[in-house]
């Protein structure tokens, strides 16, 4: 067998991949996360900085209201961007027993771009929050 063929596919198939998800791209990925459930405004804190000088590590938290109680509780923080290769940067999971819903990560930013943090709760509702964060050196950059 010659895997020439084989390893020019791959090569090929890593050089057309886009360098930035679509807005299809990332509302598919919304839509995988809720299920389809609408998002509510509110209970969600996130704290960015509205201007990065790089966007290679941005520091970003956030922050769910919840008693997180067995009964009512956070179960999922999701981020979500526009412009970077990935739609979903990242998903962290909570129980009852978390003491509070907390997220604080840093990411990398490929340009100016929207960001979106979702927070699924136990009674199946989602809420969010977004931001613009505008950035001067770009990160993520595939050519």
């Amino acid at each position: 067998m010659n895997r020439r063929p084989l390893l020019a596919g791959a090569l090929l198939a890593l050089t057309l991949r886009p360098a930035a998800a679509t807005p299809e791209d990332e509302a598919a990925a919304l839509r995988a996360f809720t299920g389809g459930a609408a998002l509510r405004e509110g209970r969600v804190a996130l704290d960015i900085p509205p201007l990065v000088e790089n966007g290679n590590t941005v520091p970003l938290k956030v922050t769910v209201q919840s008693p997180m109680t067995a009964a009512d509780h956070c179960t999922a923080i999701a981020l979500f961007n526009e412009k970077n290769p990935q739609p979903q940067v990242i998903t962290a999971r909570f129980g009852p027993r978390a003491g509070r819903a907390e997220l604080a990560t840093h990411m990398r930013l490929a340009t100016s771009q929207k960001i979106l943090a979702v927070a699924a709760m136990s009674d199946g509702s989602f809420w969010s929050t977004s931001a613009e964060v505008i950035v001067t050196l770009a990160a993520c950059i595939e050519s």
